[in-house]
């Protein structure tokens, strides 16, 4: 689109901005919920007595289910209004959150995480496809920057929102708060946020792509989360389910059959998608023609593999924190909020950048400072580093945050036309929450195998305890994702270790650190996947202006 025709394109008025503020305010809240489970964790883990892999679950179920609705949630917006379907996502998105600040166990908890990830699935495509049909010409890039800001802002706000809430409160609290801000936002949906729909020719619902893409990545996320407490491939424990079990003896273990059967699912939910849209004419929850845009499917590339970093690094960065640096959750929390204060501070100015050098490199740029920084981060990583020095090298993560976050959905959407929105927005809503919850299942997979190298290395030259107590110690640290050290720290020479209680307990903080260390490795990997596929986006953009 040439500079002219966008000044020719009417411009917002103040119901308008306005609205846009609601759809922020309610962006941010299941945005905040997406992070702010992090740095709780430790304190969770310890109140509800969950061991890793319940951990890895309340971190990612969310995402889960936000990635199985979300382009079904964006079609019905599409079909019955978008306004109507991001009140009704922030009304069960508060029956999640009440349901998760009562609950007692590991199992209430991801339960109430579930009905959280429905009511967010839809409420996030719902506010991306608003702003495309509400806003036209220079307004569009303005509130796509604000989208792209809050994204990114928001996200790193919830470690530190967490923190405090928890340190001063309690962690239910962390949930409890979403109820006075959802209300308030309904209240400003039906003030100010216009009704807007898609004229939507084909007939019917994909209810067969729902299900076979919740299945699809539902059993691919269950094998990456499972398989350290279940086995990768030869049982090591029995699993349960609504009374069926399938038992520690035998062939193969239930890992390797869930994950094949999700990639399955997710193959034929493909080719069920093209067969409803080329062949039957139905209506299908996934346009594969989207992905005939070449700025749309390099977009998306980055986006998923750019998530998978980022998500994991909120669900290990916390555990280090708390559990091998010691740090209160409010203190893991500040050093987390460095991250907010760089994604903002970068955020703000990343329309001024991308008008001086472009969007999709506005985009490399941000990425390049994100991978860089996680990169040092995870260089200086030990169980004695300054958290003041973190949280200085996490502030450079974050301004590559903001800036790669604020451009990014502009870039992936802007060759998409407006009666295409909703299902261009849930389509790069979706690769973003799989990305999620790949990078917590991913990035927890990768810290719970270190963890048992690495701490039983940490351990070997404490003589003083003898090998069937440090296999103990490494099984317990584990399954606890560090919440051992902590129980150790605070027991001292007054434990059951005695006079060795403070060696094991720096000596596990330090095998704990090199884990840690490992998995943000990892996680600048995926970052530099992301780097590499923005960079072709910036290839395509160039051709097509």
């Amino acid at each position: 689109m040439t500079t002219e025709s966008t000044d020719l394109e009417p411009r917002a008025d103040r119901r308008a901005w306005i609205g846009l503020g609601v759809l922020a305010a309610g962006l941010s809240m299941i945005v905040v919920d997406g992070t702010i489970v992090g740095v709780a964790l430790p304190v969770i883990i310890t109140d509800l007595d969950l061991d890793l892999t319940d951990a890895q679950w309340v971190n990612s179920v969310y995402s889960v289910v936000f990635a199985a609705l979300l382009l079904t949630a964006g079609r019905l917006g599409d079909r019955l209004g978008r306004r109507n379907m991001f009140i009704l996502g922030v009304l069960v998105f508060l029956a999640g959150s009440v349901f998760a600040a009562l609950a007692t166990n590991a199992t209430s908890l991801i339960i109430a995480r579930v009905i959280q990830g429905v009511g967010g699935a839809f409420v996030l495509p719902t506010t991306l496809s608003s702003v495309n049909a509400t806003f036209r010409g220079k307004d569009r890039i303005v509130a796509f920057a604000v989208w792209g800001a809050v994204i990114s802002g928001m996200a790193a706000v919830g470690p530190l929102l967490g923190g405090w809430l928890t340190t001063y409160f309690t962690w239910p609290w962390i949930f409890i708060v979403n109820v006075p801000i959802g209300i308030a936002v309904i209240i400003g949906a039906l003030y100010a946020v216009r009704e807007t729909k898609a004229t939507i020719t084909e007939p019917g619902l994909d209810v067969d792509g729902l299900l076979l893409s919740a299945i699809g990545f539902g059993g691919v996320i269950f094998a990456l989360i499972e398989g350290q407490s279940l086995g990768w491939w030869k049982p090591i424990a029995p699993f349960s389910v609504f009374g069926l079990e399938w038992p520690a003896d035998a062939p193969v273990s239930v890992v390797p059959v869930v994950g094949a059967i999700g990639l399955a699912s997710l193959v034929l939910f493909v080719v069920w998608e093209r067969h409803r849209a080329r062949g039957s004419h139905r209506s299908a929850i996934l346009d594969l023609s989207l992905f005939s845009v070449p700025t749309f499917s390099w977009g998306n590339l980055t986006a998923l593999t750019v998530a998978i970093g980022e998500f994991g690094l909120l669900l290990v960065l916390p555990l280090f924190l708390v559990n091998a640096l010691g740090l209160t959750t409010m203190g893991a929390g500040l050093v987390l909020a460095a991250m907010a204060l760089g994604a903002f501070a970068s955020g703000a100015a990343a329309r001024h950048v991308a008008g001086a050098i472009g969007a999709p490199k506005t985009v490399i740029l941000g990425l390049a400072l994100e991978a860089v920084g996680v990169v040092v981060v995870a260089l200086f990583i030990s169980a004695t580093v300054s958290p003041w020095l973190l949280a200085v090298l996490l502030a450079v993560y974050g301004a590559g945050l903001g800036l790669a976050s604020a451009q990014l959905t502009g870039t992936v959407l802007a060759d998409i036309p407006a009666e295409k929105s909703g299902q261009g927005s849930a389509t790069q809503s979706t690769v973003r929450q799989l990305g999620a919850a790949l990078g917590s299942a991913v990035l927890g997979a990768v810290l719970s195998v270190s963890l048992a190298q690495n701490l039983s290395d940490s351990l070997e030259p404490v003589t003083a305890v003898p090998p069937p107590v440090q296999e103990q110690l490494v099984t317990a640290t584990r399954d606890s994702a560090g919440g051992t050290i902590s129980g150790l720290r605070e027991q001292g020479e007054e434990g059951k270790l005695g006079p060795s209680g403070p060696e094991v307990t720096a000596a596990l903080s330090e095998g704990f650190g090199d884990s840690t260390r490992t998995s943000l490795f990892v996680a600048s990997g995926f970052l530099a996947l992301g780097l590499v596929s923005a960079t072709a986006l910036n290839a395509r953009s160039r051709k097509e202006t």
